[in-house]
């Protein structure tokens, strides 16, 4: 049976009907902006996890191939790209103490496809030591997690005429300023174990700063230059084919890659320590949600047995973190070496 309703009824619920739409839509346009609001950090909006990565990932190591920094990145690219499905890319762009590689990440959209391989220097030294940044150490990056730390080993040519620390302090103070001692660059742990060293024991060596231990190491090996300071996980190799001498390891305790090296605190500086770490870490605004996933797969991949047992052979010790005990760590870092750097009077060469 139909039945016929009047015009104005009809009238009437087919404006109900169009005002239910409207509501509707309005209320979808209301949450979608909503839900944008609450789901950004800075300008990037967060990304579901479930949808990155899409593309290929880029980890920046601001100093040259064969050290430590590149290791793990190296590391967590060939983890990465097996779990995730994507290209990770090792991108080296070292100089100026690690400062060009982290500019470029510093300055790159916050979305987790460019990435770095932090260090002691650049989070927590360069920001006293240099007098002008084109970035914020402090700012401009989001902490993902610790990765792994080393001790530094102090290594002589080997035709040099000091076999401890106690003949080297004796030869330096013997003849200032014609000892020579190199470093991957101004701000580096390496620079700054070496000023550390001339501060505790009152002696004159010349920093010859270089882009990266693949510059210096030769011209130790040669004799152009008479000592550096160089990541104990590099120097190993070299030490092993005598074509180094160690003097000794700048931790408080000797490694277990090396415990025939003394370190340079029981040689007569009780105190003395200066290690190198490294850390990931993405742009400031980097969103939350990458970067605890981030965080995650870095721990993944550096608590494989395979892999801790080749960094601990190489001198370094994995100890992956969450983003906030990565940030805590680094504030206290930056305070110790805030005070060293202007107790040396050290300055960027």
């Amino acid at each position: 049976m139909r039945t016929n309703f009047p015009v104005q009824n009809r009238f009437q619920l087919l404006l109900n009907l169009l005002l239910s739409l409207v509501f509707s839509l309005l209320s979808a346009i209301s949450f979608a902006q909503a839900n944008a609001n609450t789901s950004t950090v800075g300008s990037s909006p967060i990304l579901d996890a479930a949808i990155w990565p899409k593309k290929p990932i880029h980890l920046v190591v601001s100093f040259t191939p064969g050290g430590a920094p590149d290791t793990l990145a190296r590391i967590l690219a060939e983890s990465w790209q097996k779990t995730l499905g994507v290209y990770v890319l090792v991108e080296n762009r070292p100089g100026f103490g690690g400062n060009i590689g982290a500019d470029y990440v510093a300055k790159s959209e916050a979305d987790g496809y460019t990435l770095l391989i932090g260090t002691v220097g650049i989070h927590a030294i360069n920001g006293v030591l240099y007098e002008k940044l084109s970035y914020d150490p402090s700012r401009d990056f989001a902490p993902i997690s610790f990765l792994a730390s080393t001790p530094n080993v102090l290594v002589v040519n080997k035709k040099l005429a000091a076999n401890n620390l106690s003949e080297l302090i004796t030869l330096a103070k013997a003849e200032p300023n014609q000892l020579t001692y190199g470093s991957s660059g101004s701000g580096t742990s390496l620079h700054m174990s070496g000023e550390l060293l001339k501060e505790m024991t009152g002696t004159q060596i010349r920093h010859i700063p270089y882009k990266g231990r693949a510059q210096f190491l030769p011209d130790l090996v040669s004799g152009r230059i008479s000592l550096a300071f160089d990541n104990l996980a590099s120097a190993l190799p070299l030490i092993q084919a005598n074509e180094i001498r160690a003097i000794g390891v700048t931790s408080v305790r000797r490694s277990a890659a090396a415990p025939d090296i003394p370190t340079i605190a029981e040689q007569g500086l009780p105190g003395f320590e200066a290690v190198s770490w490294y850390a990931l870490v993405g742009p400031m605004g980097l969103p939350a949600v990458v970067q605890n996933r981030l965080s995650r797969l870095a721990k993944e991949a550096l608590l494989q047995k395979s892999v801790q047992a080749k960094l601990r052979a190489s001198g370094l010790e994995p100890a992956p973190n969450s983003p906030a005990e990565l940030a805590h760590f680094i504030d206290q870092e930056r305070e110790k070496w805030t005070v060293i750097v202007k107790k040396s009077g050290a300055k960027a060469d």
